[in-house]
């Protein structure tokens, strides 16, 4: 599966395997197209920032975008980890130990995909912030529009890391998940 199947998936309302984390993913990738876009079309004047780290902004926000575009597929993927735990036998005793501890996992691995996409959405909206006002005023739009992008999905993943938070026993991987979120939500 990539990123476009994904996709598709998200704008199907009938399945029900891919939602808002994937989607929160693709807004940050989203994020990273329009302000890398404004970045280029920044560098033939002084805006404040010189051309050269417009550029490095630009190269930046590609790496970063190829980044969430897999991350799209990856929360895909661990959604699906958490749907097999539950899909797991509960006849016996063990069995239902076996998958209350399969559960358990499958929370880390739902928590951790969205932890890894909000890091990356950050980032990108940590540029499109410190861009504010220094790029082709003619593309001052995009940039804001990049930015709110980034910010949707920076707090998109972060409601997905919440959404696990239930299913994680890990006392040092919840601490772990809720100082990642104080960290980088955006009000």
């Amino acid at each position: 599966m990539d990123y476009k199947n994904v996709l598709e998936l998200i704008l199907d309302t009938d399945d029900v395997t891919v939602g808002g984390g994937s989607a929160s993913a693709l807004s940050g990738a989203l994020a990273c197209g329009l302000i890398g876009m404004v970045c280029k079309l920044s560098t033939k004047k002084d805006y404040g920032i010189s051309a050269e780290s417009q550029l490095q902004y630009a190269k930046e926000l590609e790496e970063l975008r190829e980044r969430l575009l897999s991350g799209i597929v990856d929360d895909a993927n661990a959604y699906g980890v958490i749907i097999d735990a539950y899909k797991l036998p509960k006849e016996t005793e063990e069995e239902k130990e076996i998958r209350k501890k399969a559960i358990a996992n499958a929370g880390i691995v739902g928590a951790s995909a969205p932890m890894y996409n909000a890091r990356l959405c950050r980032r990108v909206y940590d540029i499109g912030s410190e861009l504010s006002g220094k790029t082709n005023p003619s593309c001052n739009s995009d940039l804001v529009i990049g930015t709110d992008l980034a910010r949707v999905g920076t707090n998109g993943c972060i409601m997905n890391i919440e959404a696990n938070l239930p299913l994680v026993k890990d006392t040092e991987k919840l601490d772990e998940f809720n100082k990642t979120i104080k960290e980088l939500k955006i009000d």
